[in-house]
């Protein structure tokens, strides 16, 4: 329902009377630029991505950000950001959009995460350095920059946290959107391996490359 969603958003309304709340409140300090970007991507996905609809496509893509986009005609970053105010509560995720900036480095632009609220169990504690935030530079040799250089889809199935202990992790998938042979970003989503089949449609619809024995570095 389209008033349930912009209720849900409401503080991304202060993006549109900013000029209003400064000249009503003194006191009042106005969002950053960069903040009022992301406000207004996640009430625009909230109005344009209604809920019911778009969980069910998240499942049926197998979380492909991407395919997302194009089936919704809206940004990757707007697909992104609804995905982790969808799921939240549900289930564990960590998912990020990377792009190149005007010096050609690969940063995060824009991430989202939620965690399971019923199963506490089926979270990630103490990972917090693991997944990188808006303007973190690509590692060299990790699930993103093995995309970044093949220009393919990259699935980690078995990441690993600790050294030398085999313990359940986590898996993800590093898929790059490629226009006109030219790399324009890479989506980044990460579960928790036992929810590994969830990404079974991405997996059989892009076919990446399998990497093996990954460690950390996404």
């Amino acid at each position: 329902m389209l008033v349930a969603s912009v209720f849900i958003d409401s503080r991304a309304l202060n993006i549109f009377v900013e000029t209003l709340f400064a000249e009503v409140q003194p006191d009042y300090v106005p969002l950053r630029t960069s903040a009022r970007h992301i406000a207004a991507n996640r009430f625009a996905a909230a109005v344009l991505l209604p809920g019911s609809d778009f969980e069910k496509r998240i499942y049926n893509t197998g979380f492909n950000v991407i395919e997302l986009s194009r089936l919704y005609s809206k940004s990757c970053s707007q697909v992104l950001l609804r995905m982790g105010e969808v799921l939240q509560g549900k289930l564990f995720l960590y998912a990020a959009l990377y792009e190149p900036d005007a010096e050609n480095q690969w940063r995060v632009t824009y991430w989202t995460g939620c965690s399971n609220d019923t199963d506490p169990e089926a979270n990630m504690y103490g990972g917090d350095s693991l997944f990188p935030r808006r303007g973190r530079t690509v590692i060299p040799g990790s699930l993103v920059d093995l995309a970044i250089k093949a220009k393919k889809p990259q699935l980690a199935q078995h990441i690993t946290l600790l050294d030398n202990i085999d313990e359940d992790g986590l898996v993800a998938i590093a898929r790059p959107l490629v226009i006109s042979g030219t790399l324009a970003k890479v989506a980044l989503v990460v579960l928790l391996e036992q929810n590994r089949d969830l990404l079974q449609p991405q997996i059989e619809r892009s076919k990446p490359v399998i990497v093996e024995g990954f460690h950390r570095h996404l």
